[in-house]
């Protein structure tokens, strides 16, 4: 089938806000070429469970280009319409699984030695679409916040290298209530600046909040999410002939309701983003630093929120995959010492995430080693590549990042 035969009937078994966004823009749809409209219809698809952010950049790619003229419409597309496609990828049910129909697509890329010219043709329509629809001003400076080094008692690993030369290292700080005063700050925040899905909190133990306006997740709260997912994925690797494409297949096919989490409205978005972080993430099923490192990543790069705090927790101690997914230990054993290492790298990568996000320029970020007097600190206010001995509580320290 080619975009050109396609009808309103074929979206019928789309999600119903999908299947409306496609039907309205059919005639658009009609006119991409087949190496570009699979790929639009994979976000298309999932419009029912993206978040607000998500949504308003699919309503703005698609405004953008019914707002072409025919001549501007052609050249934008002319670079996709010119790649040599296989017969066979006109078969794939390209509109119910354009991601089986991008795995496919990528693969024969490769192989005929053009993806190169793809990934120029794409980045010249992303940057066209970003230029005709900026982002637009946000309500407040995001604000990122990390916790590391739950339950570390001594430390002699030197902390924070690779943020040190971004902000301010900050080694007198008074940890007293310390982690009360980074989630005050966030329900705070979400009490200012009320936007749906714009003030995360997510921990990598059992902690949570109950403030208005907060979207919560945590590690300890998905245990048996968790441990019905594992259980699955034994017994796709224990099965005989099963190997990897099999259990690859089963994780994108995984939906909320198939491991107990029930839900519609924003619950339902939340429920499908839970399943991502645990399904197309390695290691998110059984280690809480990877778990906690990969949702702020997820949640930073869809969600956008202007605030985030995140919060290491111990891990349990590094076991081969193969042993975590047989269930061979009876207890597991927790490693402080090793999860702070793991954290400190990981608050590296959220502190990247939250600069490719528009407002960078503005944004605060803060890392404080839990119970102690190490942080540090980065906001265009503050000298990059400095020290500061001087006494602080955590509370004076975000008022400078905001």
């Amino acid at each position: 089938m080619l975009p050109n035969q396609l009808s309103a009937a074929d979206f019928a078994h789309y999600p119903p806000l999908a299947k409306q966004m496609a039907t309205n823009h059919i005639a658009l749809l009609q006119q991409l070429p087949l190496a570009f409209l699979p790929l639009l219809l994979r976000e298309i698809i999932a419009y029912d469970w993206k978040f607000p952010a998500e949504r308003k950049e699919l309503d703005n790619q698609l405004a953008y280009l019914s707002s072409l003229s025919a001549e501007q419409f052609r050249e934008s597309m002319s670079a996709f319409a010119a790649l040599r496609l296989s017969s066979q990828l006109e078969t794939v049910d390209w509109i119910n699984q354009p991601l089986q129909f991008s795995e496919q697509l990528t693969a024969h890329l490769w192989a005929t030695h053009q993806i190169d010219a793809f990934r120029a043709a794409s980045i010249e329509y992303v940057h066209k679409l970003n230029t005709a629809a900026p982002p637009e001003p946000l309500q407040a400076k995001r604000l990122g916040m990390v916790i590391v080094g739950q339950g570390v008692a001594v430390n002699k690993y030197p902390l924070f290298r690779k943020l040190r030369p971004e902000g301010v290292y900050f080694h007198n700080v008074r940890p007293e209530n310390g982690r009360e005063l980074l989630v005050k700050t966030l329900a705070a925040r979400a009490a200012a600046y009320p936007v749906a899905f714009g003030h995360w909190y997510i921990d990598g133990g059992n902690e949570g909040s109950a403030s208005p306006g907060l979207t919560c997740m945590s590690y300890g709260s998905l245990d048996t999410v968790r441990s019905a997912l594992v259980t699955k994925m034994r017994n796709i690797m224990q099965r005989g002939g099963a190997g990897p494409e099999a259990l690859r297949t089963m994780l994108a096919e995984m939906r909320p309701e198939d491991l107990g989490l029930n839900g519609d409205g924003a619950q339902a978005i939340l429920n499908r983003f839970q399943v991502s972080i645990l399904t197309e993430g390695s290691g998110t099923q059984l280690f809480s630093t990877t778990f906690v490192q990969w949702s702020a990543r997820e949640a930073l790069r869809r969600a956008q929120p202007l605030t985030l705090l995140a919060r290491f927790t111990a891990r349990q101690r590094e076991q081969s995959m193969r042993e975590l997914l047989a269930g061979t230990q009876q207890r597991p054993v927790p490693d402080p010492e090793g999860s702070l290492i793991d954290a400190d790298m990981g608050a590296y990568y959220t502190w990247i995430n939250q600069e490719r996000l528009s407002g960078a320029d503005q944004a605060g970020f803060l890392v404080w080693f839990e119970d102690h007097h190490e942080a540090l600190a980065i906001a265009p206010s503050l000298p990059r590549g400095s020290e500061d001995g001087s006494p602080i509580d955590l509370g004076e320290l975000v008022s400078r990042l905001v």
